[in-house]
C-alpha cells in the first residue's frame, strides 16, 4: 500500500481520524489483543494505527471498520514474528496477558465476546503467527476466506488450508473452550469450592474438582519465582495444589472473585494490592477444572482492576 498519497488525494483530516478512533477504538483493541494476548501491545497497536490513518489518502477508506481491522492485524503479525524470538528467552512459561473487562469496551466491542476468555487466549499460543491471524479472523470475527486473503496478501484456498490446519494444530476442541461455561453464580460456586479446598488443603475435595488431564501453568516472567514449568499430569497437578511447601505464600492472599476476560475469576489481593490473577478453565460440562493458570509477573497484572463491591 502507498504510503503517500497523490497531490489530488486529500488526506484523513484529523478530525475525521477523531470521529474514526471514538467509533473503533474497541474493535481494534479487541482485534489486537486476540492476536497479541498482551494487552500494552494491543494499545501500542491501535495507537499506531490511528495516528498512520492520518498520513492516508481519504479515497482509500471505503470501509472504515475493515480498513482499521486490516492494519492492526498486519501490525500485530508483525509484533508476532519478532516475538516469537523473545518468548524463545522468556524466563519459565509465557501466558496471555489477563484483563479486566472495566474500562476496555470489550462488551461492545465484538460479536464473539465468548472467544476472550483466558483459555481462548491460551489455546492460540500454540498457533503460528499466520495461523493464529486467519483463526482470529476467521473464528472469532466471522470474516471469509475471501477477505481474509486478501489482507493476508493469500490465496482464498491457502487461507482454508491455514485454518483446517489451525484447527488440527490445536490442543483440543475450539467447543469445550468458546462455550459459555457457566452462570456466574455457578463459577462463584467453583472457584469457592476451589479456594477453600487450596487453602485447607483438602485432597480430596481437589480431587473431586480436577479433570482427568489437567494442567498447571504459572508465569512469573522472571520477576516472581513460581513454578518455572507446567505441569500435566494428574498427580502432579493435585500435588502441586495440595502441597504444605510450593505456592504457600498464596494461602495469605485474600482471594477475590472477579471479572478477569469476560469470565468470573480469582484476582489475589495482599493489603489491598493485586499480586496474582488465577484463572480456572472447566471442562465441556463446566464440572471439572482442566486448567490452572497463574499469573504472578507484576508486568502482566497492571490492566486488572478490583471493583469496590468485589472486595
Amino acid at each position: 500500500m502507498n504510503s503517500n498519497p497523490l497531490p489530488n488525494e486529500p488526506e484523513v483530516s484529523s478530525l475525521e481520524v477523531g470521529e474514526l478512533y471514538a467509533r473503533y477504538k474497541s474493535y481494534a483493541f479487541a482485534v489486537a489483543y486476540r492476536m497479541l494476548g498482551s494487552v500494552v501491545e494491543a494499545e501500542d497497536i491501535v495507537h499506531d494505527c490511528f495516528t498512520g490513518l492520518q498520513s492516508q489518502p481519504s479515497t482509500v477508506i471505503h470501509n472504515p471498520k475493515s480498513y482499521i481491522a486490516k492494519l492492526v492485524v498486519n501490525r500485530s503479525l508483525n509484533v508476532l514474528n519478532s516475538a516469537r524470538n523473545q518468548r524463545e528467552s522468556y524466563i519459565g512459561e509465557w501466558l496471555p496477558e489477563p484483563l479486566s473487562d472495566l474500562g476496555t469496551g470489550l462488551e461492545m466491542a465484538v460479536e464473539q465476546k465468548e472467544m476472550i476468555s483466558y483459555a481462548y487466549l491460551v489455546m492460540l499460543e500454540c498457533l503460528s503467527p499466520i495461523e493464529r491471524a486467519v483463526f482470529v479472523l476467521r473464528e472469532a470475527f466471522q470474516y471469509d476466506y475471501q477477505t481474509i486473503a486478501d489482507w493476508l496478501g493469500k490465496s482464498e484456498s491457502n487461507c482454508r488450508q491455514i485454518f483446517s490446519r489451525a484447527k488440527r494444530n490445536l490442543p483440543q476442541d475450539l467447543s469445550s473452550v468458546t462455550r459459555v461455561q457457566t452462570t456466574n453464580k455457578a463459577q462463584e460456586q467453583m472457584l469457592a469450592r476451589f479456594t477453600t479446598a487450596f487453602l485447607n488443603y483438602d485432597v480430596h475435595a481437589m480431587m473431586e474438582m480436577l479433570a482427568e488431564e489437567p494442567v498447571f501453568t504459572a508465569d512469573g516472567g522472571g520477576r516472581v519465582h513460581t513454578v518455572m514449568r507446567s505441569m500435566k499430569v494428574y498427580k502432579g497437578v493435585l500435588a502441586l495444589l495440595t502441597s504444605r511447601r510450593v505456592l504457600t505464600r498464596l494461602r495469605s492472599r485474600q482471594w477475590v472473585p472477579t471479572q478477569i476476560n469476560g469470565e468470573l475469576q480469582l484476582a489475589l489481593l495482599d493489603d489491598g494490592q493485586i499480586t496474582e490473577v488465577l484463572c480456572l478453565e472447566l471442562d465441556s460440562n463446566g464440572e471439572r477444572i482442566r486448567g490452572v493458570y497463574l499469573m504472578v509477573n507484576p508486568d502482566k497484572l497492571r490492566s486488572i482492576v478490583v471493583k469496590a463491591h468485589e472486595i
